[in-house]
């Protein structure tokens, strides 16, 4: 099994033409946007290829025990971490699970919109309509699970049994996957830390360990008495999705009051991106200077489709 560091160098191109070459003949590819490899276990996994650091990784920096890593020019672990796990899991599943890599995910999720056009279309697998349920590990920290705005009860209850807990983002590509797909689907801590800046970071232990549980899901999907979670559009007003989104709004114009000037109106239109919860962990962990360095990521040169006002690139928001 190829190491989490040779996921980590390639630029999103260079990773796409590897990916391609290894699963060659279980590929159905859309160039520039998507690679779906065919599995037999009703489950898909979905990660994508692009960083939205300007230089591709050249050094690697580590702890002694070779279980945190960094790097100068930004590690990239969102969503490298997501690209080693879905390998690392389909090699270690008995059953193969479904692989979805996507491109440009971080530049209004492109390929996954790209995916569901070609869905409609009626030109992708007829099985993915057995798919039971949907992962995606793309998700900072190390035991979160972000469903957006599927409202699946029993979905979440089993992936909690998992030992994930719940938590709270904004978009992914699962946004749009799972209402086209119509199967329930959850984004997964994958162990990175401090995405979007230079001093983002990986926990390897904490990535295998999501690699580790995903595994034992597969396992359990491809059991007759395993059922299809279905996707359900959360209810405004049930606690879940748009009414996260509300309780989170509200949440805003008290923290937006209380914030330094300095850093108030970099840090609203950085709620674009990310939630406030994000926000104020980064703000917790590194101080009030971390807003001038995600507004200057977010808003730099190096995609300048994040310049455009947020309702003409379609919204893309932190996961």
């Amino acid at each position: 099994m190829k190491p989490l560091e040779d996921f980590l160098k390639p630029t999103q191109k260079e990773l796409f033409a590897r990916l391609r070459a290894f699963y060659k003949g279980r590929i159905n590819v859309c160039k520039n946007s998507y690679i779906l490899v065919r599995g037999e276990a009703p489950v898909l996994l979905v990660a994508h290829l692009d960083t939205v650091h300007p230089e591709p990784v050249k050094q690697i920096c580590k702890t002694g025990n070779g279980e945190i890593l960094m790097s100068p020019q930004g590690i990239g672990g969102d969503d490298r971490c997501g690209v080693y796990a879905l390998n690392a899991t389909y090699e270690q599943s008995k059953v193969k699970p479904w692989l979805l890599f996507t491109c440009d995910e971080e530049v209004g999720s492109v390929g996954a919109s790209t995916f569901c056009t070609k869905y409609r279309k009626g030109v992708l697998p007829k099985e993915l309509d057995q798919l039971k349920l949907i992962i995606e590990i793309d998700r900072k920290g190390k035991n979160d699970a972000v469903y957006y705005d599927c409202g699946n009860r029993d979905f979440e209850d089993y992936i909690t049994g998992k030992g994930f807990k719940t938590a709270f983002g904004s978009f992914s590509d699962i946004s749009y996957i799972a209402p086209e797909l119509g199967i329930a689907a959850v984004n997964l801590s994958s162990g990175y830390y401090n995405a979007h800046t230079l001093h983002e970071y990986i926990n390897r232990k904490q990535l295998e360990n999501t690699v580790r549980k995903v595994v034992e899901i597969i396992a359990e999907s491809v059991k007759p008495e395993f059922p299809q979670y279905e996707y359900i559009e959360a209810s405004r007003y049930c606690g879940m999705g748009w009414g996260r989104s509300y309780l989170s709004w509200y949440d805003e114009e008290k923290v937006l009051k209380k914030l330094p000037e300095d850093i108030r109106e970099e840090y609203e239109a950085l709620l674009d991106f990310y939630t406030v919860e994000e926000l104020e962990e980064y703000r917790t962990e590194m101080g009030d200077a971390v807003i001038h360095q995600l507004f200057e990521t977010e808003f730099s040169d190096i995609h300048p489709q994040l310049k455009e006002e947020p309702a003409k690139r379609g919204g893309r928001n932190q996961k």
